[in-house]
């Protein structure tokens, strides 16, 4: 490898670094929204020069996590509700397709595929592993777009889920949480075994619906994260 390789491999190990670390200060929400980060104190903290940390700031701000601004400091983006009305909507649109289709797909591997994952969640609450849960999660979405064939969907509804998921722990716990999206999710699973599309999507629907009362009082109890939508 040449000098000029190795420096630009360098460099881009360090942005994945500074990515990864302020991604999951961001989403457990260690750095609060309105905080403000400073280039060189993570420059710093990294022992890079500050290119790798604008470099790492970009792919943030086109995660929707930071804001960017010229000539003024960048902050941890706050949450705006149409942000997060288009987020849930376009996840919704997503979901509901991606369940007809496993509900028209699913065979005996695909009915014992999504037993076990809910298998793994009751397991996970009987361990009060509240933080593993969060995988299991998204895997059993996962293997919903698996059984339907359309692994791709998952990618959107990662992306969209994530969103709304940093605002969700200033909400309801994990603990009082996890027996509902269980419940849930078993009811989605027998849907989608006895190939009732409709019956499928309307427990998918009801099983995003659990966060509107949550995200309406985090609204009013924390309005400091906000932003005023125009």
């Amino acid at each position: 490898m040449t000098k000029t390789a190795s420096l630009t491999a360098s460099r881009r190990n360090s942005v994945d670094d500074i990515v990864d670390h302020l991604y999951r200060e961001i989403t457990s929400l260690r750095l609060l929204p309105g905080t403000r980060i400073s280039e060189t104190d993570i420059a710093s903290q990294f022992g890079v020069s500050r290119q790798p940390v604008r470099d790492a700031f970009r792919r943030l701000e086109t995660m929707d996590l930071i804001l960017v601004r010229p000539k003024k400091a960048t902050e941890v983006k706050k949450f705006s509700m149409r942000a997060i009305e288009k987020s849930r909507f376009v996840r919704a649109a997503v979901e509901a397709a991606a369940l007809r289709k496993a509900a028209e797909l699913c065979d005996k591997a695909g009915g014992f595929e999504l037993d076990s994952r809910i298998a793994m969640q009751h397991k996970a609450l009987a361990n009060e592993d509240y933080s593993g849960f969060g995988a299991l999660d998204y895997a059993f979405h996962k293997a919903i777009c698996e059984i339907g064939q359309v692994p791709f969907a998952f990618d959107i509804i990662k992306e969209e889920k994530e969103k709304v998921d940093r605002l969700c722990i200033l909400g309801l716990s994990k603990e009082r949480r996890m027996p509902q999206l269980i419940q849930d999710h078993e009811d989605i699973a027998a849907a989608i075994k006895a190939h009732d599309a409709e019956a499928a999507v309307a427990a998918g629907m009801r099983h995003l619906s659990r966060l509107d009362e949550t995200i309406a009082a985090i609204q009013i109890n924390s309005a400091a994260y906000f932003t005023d939508d125009a």
